[in-house]
């Protein structure tokens, strides 16, 4: 590719020295817009936004009480962040399959604050995230995968793309 997108053909003509640069039309290939077209801030509140109106993930009724790590202070203020967690978790999970709970752990979790001593790394709540990746098992988004961690199933894959085009028209 070259500049702009625009294609260079080179062609050298045998009898002269020369070469000549003869400029062809761009060629953009025709497919449709993933999760990785999009930015993953509109993507995951969108496809929150997406859960929540159709009702399909239950929230748990301890959700409203529960940190999401234990170097929390406090409780998520906003009231809707179980779907934002279970709408990043599909996010992760459609771009590399066959992580677990330990590796969500880990992406999800930050710094502990501890006084004067340097801050260090800690995971955040396995429980959140095996419920939130239980819950797209049951509406068919992920499924276990047999060499171990959680993949994206075609109707997933087929469902977070729909709502990638959506958010990528916007």
């Amino acid at each position: 590719l070259g500049h702009r997108g625009c294609c260079f053909f080179f062609v050298r003509h045998s009898n002269k020295m020369s070469t000549t640069v003869v400029a062809a039309a761009p060629s953009v290939p025709k497919r449709g817009v993933t999760v990785k077209d999009v930015a993953p801030y509109d993507f995951i509140k969108a496809y929150a936004r997406h859960l929540k109106r159709t009702r399909k993930v239950q929230v748990p009724a301890w959700a409203e009480y529960v940190k999401t790590a234990t170097y929390k202070e406090l409780s998520p203020a906003d009231p809707d962040w179980f779907y934002v967690r279970v709408a990043a978790l599909a996010r992760k999970v459609y771009l590399k399959a066959g992580n677990g709970v330990g590796t969500y752990r880990r992406a999800f979790g930050g710094a502990e604050r501890r006084g004067v001593q340097p801050n260090r790394h800690a995971n955040a709540s396995g429980s959140i995230i095996r419920k939130a990746l239980q819950s797209l098992e049951k509406i068919k988004v992920i499924e276990k995968d047999s060499k171990g961690g959680r993949r994206i199933t075609s109707t997933g894959q087929r469902d977070l793309d729909r709502i990638a085009a959506l958010v990528k028209k916007q």
